[in-house]
């Protein structure tokens, strides 16, 4: 009989994760298969390629400035209620963008998507830490980095299947069946949050703050990218600053903040939220800049330059299961460390390249290096980030890994953006796109590596 409810209880674990997968697909997608439509969608509305980025611009924008706050209700009420809320946004937002007529209806749809994409990704890793055993959350950490993975190099290619056999709507109408089923297994099968005696109110100024805080700063980030007007920026910039200044100085005297400064006193948690950034930056500024060498310097047609970038992330879709299951009797820290120089070498290897008469051969064996190391790192630095935090603050840390994953993109596009205006030829503004990615890789690996002496000092105090 034990042994019966023992297999009943995999079941159930293994299909509620199944529900979280299908979201994280979802989310994923949308931002991929858009970022192919988006010249289609643009002559749809007979809107200008600047104002068509606003579709994702708007969704990213929403999902960065609600992660912390959905996170914060998570570990005070129930993961379980902001994902399955989240699901019915994103897939009822799915449907309006879907049957759009303006271009602004489409904007506006695209930021209630965001909406239900963030009260996803707040509670995420928190879902996954409450399924799985401490033992093995590895693998549930490296099996969401593997579908991602997937989802990310699957995303143009599915992108340009249905463009080739129907209309732009169906790249939001097929969201619809997944956030059915998804919402149909998370209900029936995902896991309540440990109980709280006293959960408190939730903290409405202080999401307001963060909000404002990260919205504003990161617009005004992106239109300094674009060379906007100085002027409103620099406006706009010191409203989100000082925003900030109170937002941080009003969360340090509250005992379970939104803004998770409470965890920041936990020292390997601090670094791996360094090391995250900064990888996530290195990753950007190649993955932003290598089509525009593929493209315009080696001469390949779009079809050719979407398959070259594709072994980067099957290589990390391979290698992250290996990563988990090899860190459960390894150090973390230092294994995500190794995984940031392999990824230094494979973009270093790319650097070195010759600027013409390369084969296709010889790009994709290099991108492959990169995949193998950042898959090598990704799964480890999540493992330590999560373990390293209380239970019942679980959402706080994951909400706060999801920010530093979109603070390390943002930061890193802003980095491309710069450098090609400044540097006179597309062959040298990409190497040094590559030569910033190789240097904030060997920072995100030095970090990394310093965890060590870290985590042994933590788990001295936990005896």
């Amino acid at each position: 009989m034990k042994n019966l409810d023992s297999v009943k209880l995999s079941i159930h674990r293994y299909v509620a994760v199944l529900a979280i997968l299908l979201v994280l697909v979802m989310t994923v997608l949308d931002v991929t298969i858009v970022n192919v439509a988006l010249p289609v969608i643009a002559t749809k509305f007979d809107v200008s390629d600047s104002y068509a980025v606003w579709i994702v611009t708007t969704y990213q924008l929403v999902i960065t400035m609600l992660i912390l706050p959905v996170s914060s209700f998570g570990d005070r009420y129930s993961y379980r209620r902001s994902f399955l809320v989240g699901v019915v946004v994103f897939t009822l937002a799915s449907l309006l963008c879907a049957v759009s007529q303006s271009f602004v209806m489409l904007v506006t749809a695209r930021a209630l998507q965001g909406a239900g994409a963030a009260c996803v990704m707040g509670v995420n890793i928190a879902l996954t830490r409450l399924i799985y055993p401490r033992n093995v959350l590895g693998r549930g950490l490296a099996l969401n980095a593997m579908v991602v993975a997937i989802a990310t190099a699957a995303g143009p290619t599915i992108a340009g299947a249905l463009l080739s056999i129907a209309s732009w709507h169906w790249l939001f109408l097929i969201n619809i069946p997944f956030g059915l089923l998804a919402f149909i297994l998370g209900k029936r099968l995902l896991p309540q949050n440990p109980r709280q005696e006293h959960p408190g109110k939730y903290d409405w100024l202080s999401a307001l703050e963060n909000a404002i805080t990260l919205g504003v700063i990161f617009l005004a980030i992106g239109n300094f990218a674009r060379h906007g007007d100085m002027l409103p920026n620099l406006a706009l910039l010191s409203v989100g600053l000082l925003t900030g200044w109170f937002y941080i100085r009003r969360q340090r005297n509250r005992k379970e903040p939104m803004l998770p400064v409470d965890l920041f006193k936990i020292r390997l948690y601090t670094l791996s939220i360094i090391t995250s950034v900064c990888s996530f930056i290195a990753q950007n500024l190649a993955m932003i800049s290598l089509p525009f060498l593929f493209l315009n310097n080696y001469g390949f047609s779009e079809i050719t330059t979407g398959l070259l970038m594709t072994p980067w992330p099957l290589a990390t879709m391979i290698v992250s299961p290996i990563a988990a299951r090899f860190v459960e009797r390894h150090n973390a820290g230092v294994t995500a460390a190794v995984g940031m120089g392999i990824y230094a070498a494979g973009i270093l290897l790319l650097q070195l390249a010759p600027q013409t008469g390369i084969s296709e051969w010889n790009i994709a064996w290099r991108m492959a290096v990169c995949g193998i190391g950042y898959g090598l790192f990704q799964t480890p630095n999540n493992i330590v980030m999560v373990l390293s935090t209380p239970v019942h603050r679980t959402g706080g840390a994951g909400g706060m890994q999801s920010t530093a994953r979109l603070v390390g993109q943002t930061l890193g596009a802003t980095f491309v953006t710069i450098v090609f205006a400044l540097v006179a030829t597309t062959f040298n503004s990409v190497r040094v796109c590559l030569l910033l990615a190789i240097i904030m890789a060997v920072i995100a690996g030095s970090v990394s590596i310093t965890r060590k002496t870290a985590e042994n000092r933590q788990k001295a105090s936990e005896r």
